[in-house]
């Protein structure tokens, strides 16, 4: 290699790792903090007025993670557990959906950019409820009162969820 090669060889190199470092990162939600419970690790509590899920993974710590929670009139608290996981699943509006939302379709398909579960679901065991994804679109609710009782999260966030716990699962939903 000649000198003028050489040159133009590192600069390329360092421009590579420049460019690398200040690549947009994926904006996750979530962080471990220390939370104590009781309960299980692998369980789940969402904190409705926090608008947080919390992952336990021992007596003192946690993920946590922002959610977008149920808005006023469709809250609800209770044990419920997770009853089915999904990748990229299909979404049929629940009734109260389609009846405030009429131009909705049957069905959307999962992977469609219009759906609004995402990238994973993980259904409750009460009621036609999940946790789960959300479009492009609707990002920005994450961290306010907006769904119908779903518990909503970033794409990222849900994946890294989806991977780290199982059906059956606990989850706690406090006011």
């Amino acid at each position: 290699m000649n000198r003028r090669t050489s040159k133009i060889a590192q600069f390329a190199f360092a421009a590579a790792i420049i460019g690398a470092a200040s690549a947009p990162q994926a904006a996750a939600a979530r962080e471990f903090v220390h939370y104590h419970s009781e309960l299980d690790p692998g369980s789940i509590v969402v904190s409705e007025h926090e608008r947080k899920l919390y992952l336990i993974v021992d007596q003192d710590d946690a993920i946590a993670y922002k959610v977008a929670v149920p808005k006023a009139g469709k809250e609800w608290s209770g044990v419920v557990q997770i009853n089915a996981k999904f990748v990229a699943p299909d979404w049929t509006p629940p009734e109260d959906v389609k009846h405030d939302h009429p131009e909705l379709p049957q069905v959307i398909p999962g992977g469609a950019s219009n759906n609004p579960m995402g990238a994973r679901a993980m259904t409750l065991s009460e009621g036609q409820v999940a946790i789960h994804g959300t479009t492009q679109k609707m990002r920005k609710s994450i961290g306010s009162a907006a769904s119908y009782g779903c518990i909503r999260m970033l794409n990222e966030d849900v994946v890294d969820l989806y991977d780290r716990v199982a059906v059956g699962a606990t989850v706690v939903v406090e006011p």
